[in-house]
């Protein structure tokens, strides 16, 4: 019933983990090279911002892309693992290598000036899931579509949801609910926000998106609390 996004760089058991989750980004993101030498796109732009806040994620993605290009992508010593990599298309008249070259030079810089486009709200779909993981799978994972199969409430869903994690992602949770309520101002975004990371269902009668997801937030410290009791 519930899925939880990776929570960092490194947790697949592939031979290419760091690439993977950069080409997710571009799987999200209309599946489509789009940087040039001189710009990076939107794709790459927001996996910087989340490498980021990931310590050595630029050093593992830089150093598998090397690895790749050493190699070589039709290699066939690799073929198994290249097939569980996002197939991204690149433009008309360039190779995956050489996109890929593109992006270890754009990843590169950043490494070594630290700038990048930072920017207040996560900007693709990819963006929203990997900042704010947990908070994805607690509204994916419990309040999708089918919700009404399986509740007959919201509090029951929350409930659920309470008794079937543990602290440290309860933690998580409420720790991303603070934040995605401070970072979304607006009623709009957080529609458009919400939704993107899976909630598919009305708040209560009568509560507004943000007093619901406020109360949830208070709720999940609660049973931390109580829980540390």
């Amino acid at each position: 019933m519930t899925h939880r996004y990776p929570e960092g760089f490194l947790e697949r058991d592939e031979r290419f983990p760091a690439l993977h989750e950069l080409l997710d980004s571009y799987a999200f993101s209309g599946n489509s090279f789009t940087d040039t030498t001189d710009e990076p796109g939107v794709a790459l732009k927001a996996y910087v911002r989340q490498a980021m806040r990931t310590p050595g994620a630029l050093d593992a993605v830089i150093a598998e892309i090397d690895d790749l290009l050493r190699v070589g992508l039709f290699d066939d010593a690799i073929a198994d693992d290249v097939d569980l990599l996002p197939h991204v298309e690149p433009p008309a008249g360039r190779t995956v290598e050489q996109c890929l070259a593109t992006i270890r030079s754009h990843l590169q810089r950043v490494k070594t000036s630290g700038v990048y486009e930072q920017a207040r709200l996560p900007q693709t779909d990819w963006e929203w899931r990997k900042r704010f993981p947990e908070l994805s799978s607690l509204l994916g994972g419990y309040f999708h579509q089918d919700y009404p199969r399986f509740y007959d409430s919201h509090r029951e869903a929350l409930d659920d949801y309470l008794d079937r994690n543990p602290g440290e992602y309860l933690a998580a949770a409420a720790q991303e609910l603070g934040d995605f309520l401070s970072c979304v101002p607006s009623d709009e975004d957080l529609d458009r926000a919400t939704e993107i990371l899976g909630l598919m269902v009305y708040p209560p009668d009568g509560v507004s998106l943000r007093q619901w997801l406020t109360d949830i937030e208070g709720l999940i410290t609660h049973r931390l609390r109580r829980g540390a009791t």
